[in-house]
């Protein structure tokens, strides 16, 4: 076995941002793509769009200058020619490239000014008796600075000298039938010619499926471990519903559907066990996961504990807290409201409520993570719409009940909260499957009854008088409606100059008409006034940004139009669309969009104009957007899949999920020597 090679200092800084901190992670740093340098092809046989190898003489040299500064090569064989152009060039190449030098070059063909061409190629000078490769050349995903050679001069030695041992017993690699990692490492970094360059660049032969199987595999055993260390630790056991609860059901002016019921009772039996739940809730928009949590919150609070209710935005929040409130206070639970925009002698009230124990019920924002605010004793962290939170985030909540819990007077009192998220953003099976392994899920798939399903409209701009004239008319009938404004290249200043443009507009447009304005930099008071005002019916046509996303509630609004939806995800226009359709009237949303359409917005369109189901809008989502986006991954410290595809490796993620069961119990080892391979010690990052 060869000798490690010495990295420089400047170099490792520079696989660092690649995601390589150390030598192993070279062998599982997979090229991108391969070129095919174990062959020449006759320059007169070239196509434009083929990426190939040619060789022949230098004919001619020369810089034009004429559009822009550029060296100008003409290469010859004995049966054509071809141009290599380069736009950016050091002296260097320049006198590599001289008359009379025979040349291999490997690039796209493509057709230029002057003919057949090549833009920046690969070049390299060589004579008649210079060897071809053996194998194809990999190209792997690089950093400014660090280039294509050294990486595999790297990957060359790591591949030399580190142990390629498997990691998977004998006897499951047979049963899998899977090729072992040796093998398969080695032919991914340096492949024959005989492999189909397409089973390859897709991803399906054998060598990939073993790698991708791998990848899967340590995803599983990391959630499963980190399901099984939940189990080892303590949490208060909260005794299943008592009197408030069967007062607050009775009092509700609605049943329970049975998924509520079924979801609850899932959520009920958790809390009653003495190690920490962690739950996601599922549902639809508007499947009634608000009185899941309560119910849940109630369980808490009625065996003594504090419980704290965090959703990413104040108008999602403070409709958190009034429907809450208006359950609970007729049955002596008077809930805190804490958020960044009180002022600082309410913060403080509500901080010192919460720390005293003077409520049992802390609803709000992040400002329930703040440093200042402690809780006395939490028992219950429920946090809506859980992927528009960061991990930090998420951690700092839940160490809150870890902190405030560790001033217990004896030992066995030490406990960390239960956690509770909700998301209206249905999942996929497979993503479920793949991410959220290590959590317990809950789903509610049904609607509470008489909900009309929303009838939605796909209009160009150029019908927008049409859609105003809707709108009066609606309006006048006695509707309510929502126009809401998009989000314009990410600006929240050029989302907030559109709304403001769009609601003077209409203001003019419809002097008869009530008009009120929503967005996310108006005080809070501001806008829980405009709300409460069109909840009470004294407006009758909202302008709003996608503020009103989630968590606004008006049973009267029945109309609702999108401006620009083609710049909108499919899962926003899901949950903007759920905020008519929520009483018993015929509701409609019209998405008002641009022309010419891309091909993704063409394609998310026609998605939500044909579906309502949530769950098949979702995973139309995952095959269009991929699951980082899903997820909310950029921002939560999920571990995204680097090789495997959750769309077409299902049948391997299946492999896996049995796989990583059968090493837990019967290969510990094999188990941990697989995890330090794939995760090293990002395994022990929990979930929460």
């Amino acid at each position: 076995m060869n000798a490690p090679a010495k990295i420089s200092p400047v170099t490792l800084a520079k696989l660092a941002k690649l995601g390589i901190h150390h030598r192993a992670d070279l062998l599982l740093h997979l090229p991108l793509r391969y070129e095919d340098e174990t062959h020449l092809a006759p320059i007169a046989t070239v196509q434009p769009g083929e990426t190939v190898q040619v060789q022949g003489a230098i004919t001619h040299n020369e810089i034009a200058f004429r559009p822009r500064r550029t060296l100008v090569c003409r290469l010859e064989d004995s049966g054509g020619e071809l141009y290599l152009r380069f736009l950016n060039f050091y002296p260097s190449q320049q006198k590599q490239l001289v008359v009379g030098k025979q040349i291999r070059a490997v690039g796209e063909v493509r057709m230029g000014y002057y003919g057949l061409e090549m833009v920046h190629p690969k070049c390299r000078v060589v004579d008649d008796n210079t060897p071809l490769q053996q194998s194809l050349t990999p190209v792997y995903p690089t950093t400014a600075g660090l280039s294509q050679p050294i990486l595999r001069k790297l990957i060359v030695n790591a591949l030399d000298t580190l142990p390629l041992n498997d990691t998977l017993p004998d006897a499951l690699l047979k049963k899998l039938k899977l090729t072992s990692f040796s093998e398969s490492i080695r032919l991914l970094h340096n492949p024959t010619p005989d492999i189909a360059a397409s089973a390859l660049e897709q991803r399906s032969h054998p060598a990939w499926r073993r790698i991708k199987f791998d990848e899967l595999l340590a995803q599983q055993l990391s959630m499963r471990v980190h399901h099984r260390e939940r189990s080892k630790r303590t949490a208060p056991r909260l005794a299943p519903p008592r009197q408030l609860t069967a007062c607050l059901i009775k009092a509700l002016p609605f049943a329970l559907t049975n998924a509520q019921q079924r979801t609850f009772a899932e959520i009920s039996r958790d809390l009653a066990q003495p190690h920490p739940m962690q739950r996601l809730l599922l549902g639809d928009v508007g499947s009634g996961k608000t009185i899941v949590a309560a119910l849940a919150a109630l369980q808490a609070i009625e065996n003594g504990y504090q419980v704290a209710l965090m959703a990413p935005t104040e108008i999602l929040a403070e409709q958190n807290y009034l429907k809450l409130r208006d359950w609970l206070e007729p049955l002596g639970i008077a809930p805190v409201w804490l958020s960044g925009s009180l002022k600082k002698k309410d913060k403080q009230l509500a901080a010192k409520r919460i720390a005293t124990g003077g409520t049992l019920l802390a609803i709000g924002t992040h400002a329930l993570f703040q440093q200042h605010v402690s809780f006395h004793k939490l028992g219950l962290a429920i946090v809506d719409e859980q992927h528009r939170f960061g991990v930090q985030q998420r951690l700092a909540l839940h160490n809150k009940g870890k902190a405030a819990n560790a001033d217990a007077p004896c030992k066995s009192e030490l406990f960390e909260p239960h956690q509770l998220m909700m998301s209206a953003t249905p999942i996929p099976r497979t993503l479920a499957m793949s991410y959220y392994a290590d959590l317990d899920v809950s789903v509610i798939d049904e609607l509470p009854p008489g909900r009309t399903p929303v009838i939605t409209k796909l209009v160009s701009d150029e019908r927008r008088d049409e859609v105003i004239d809707r709108v009066r008319a609606a309006c006048m009938a006695g509707q309510q409606a929502y126009w809401v404004c998009p989000l314009i290249d990410e600006s929240e200043a050029l989302q907030l100059q559109t709304v403001l443009e769009t609601y003077q507009l209409l203001t003019e447009i419809f002097p008869e008409l009530h008009v009120g304005l929503v967005h996310g930099k108006l005080d809070n008071a501001e806008k829980a006034r405009v709300m409460a005002a069109f909840k009470a019916g004294e407006l009758q046509l909202l302008v709003a940004t996608t503020v009103i996303e989630v968590g606004v509630d008006v049973p009267s609004a029945s109309l609702m139009v999108i401006d620009h939806a083609e710049r909108m995800g499919l899962a926003q226009l899901h949950q903007l669309r759920g905020r008519v359709g929520r009483g018993a009237a015929q509701s409609l949303c019209i998405l008002l969009y641009q022309q010419p359409l891309s091909e993704l917005a063409r394609a998310r369109l026609k998605i939500i104009f044909e579906s309502n189901d949530g769950f098949a809008i979702a995973q139309h989502d995952l095959q269009l957007r991929g699951p980082g986006e899903l997820l909310g991954a950029r921002q939560s410290g999920v571990a995204m899949l680097r090789f495997a595809d959750i769309n077409t490796d299902e049948d391997l993620l299946h492999l896996a999920r049995h796989a990583a069961e059968e090493l837990l119990q019967e290969y510990p080892d094999a188990a941990r020597a697989h995890l330090r391979r794939w995760m090293g010690n990002k395994h022990d990052y929990l979930y929460v």
